[in-house]
């Protein structure tokens, strides 16, 4: 999985972090999960925006958060176990449900987190992913100002192969809207090229170019900027 260093941890939190508001269909979409009583697992936790969505809106849910980037870890100031998809410090069976928030596309071998992710579950748990796929990415509108970024879309796995490679079943999929920022101009204010994968295939010049492209719309267009990303549920082959 990737790591992030403390300047990128840091810009992080200010590029990629949204608000509870603004993830709040995200509640509607994971709460047939995340049922009171439920241990759950937030792998590849990051800066901790989801810990910090989970309390609130699931009191009676505890979160347990891995992060395998120590800089990552500091900046969240939240408790976080040291671990990473392929090695996960958890005891057999002990999570009803790992939560994958734009992490699949870092892991490097799928089958060897697999091995893992079914160790750790629970008869009957889940692996909820919230991630952008190859094939599925017309719903980010970052590519309008930057359609350069398309070019890393080859890093990211598909969804057959992410369940194909992590040896389980497809058991619901669906595009989840997000606000993503208030404005064109809170998004352009936010924007990092160091803190997101798309961003980071470009050159200095594509990035400054998507950049003014972004401040020159954010003059002209107001209203929320709403971005989707896929919600893909996977249950054990066989459902077991």
């Amino acid at each position: 999985m990737t790591r992030y260093d403390a300047v990128e941890a840091a810009s992080y939190r200010v590029a990629r972090e949204i608000s509870p508001v603004g993830l709040s269909s995200w509640r509607d979409a994971v709460a047939p999960y995340f049922r009171p009583g439920a241990t759950v697992l937030d792998l590849g936790a990051g800066t901790g925006l989801f810990v910090r969505a989970f309390a609130e809106w699931f009191p009676d849910v505890a979160v347990v958060a891995v992060e395998p980037s120590q800089d990552m870890r500091s900046a969240s100031g939240l408790p976080m176990l040291a671990g990473h998809a392929a090695a996960i410090p958890l005891p057999d069976a002990s999570v009803d449900v790992v939560w994958m928030s734009t992490v699949v596309h870092h892991v490097p071998d799928l089958a060897a987190a697999g091995e893992e992710l079914r160790r750790v579950l629970r008869p009957g748990g889940v692996v909820v992913l919230r991630s952008l796929f190859r094939e599925r990415h017309s719903g980010i509108g970052l590519f309008r100002f930057f359609p350069e970024a398309t070019r890393a879309l080859s890093s990211f796995p598909t969804v057959a192969e992410v369940a194909a490679g992590l040896g389980f079943a497809v058991d619901r999929l669906e595009a989840i809207p997000q606000v993503t920022a208030s404005s064109l101009a809170e998004k352009a204010s936010s924007v990092r090229w160091e803190a997101d994968t798309l961003l980071r295939s470009l050159s200095a010049a594509e990035f400054e170019a998507g950049r003014s492209r972004l401040l020159e719309a954010a003059a002209v267009e107001s209203g929320p900027v709403v971005d989707h990303l896929d919600l893909l549920v996977l249950k054990t082959v066989g459902g077991v």
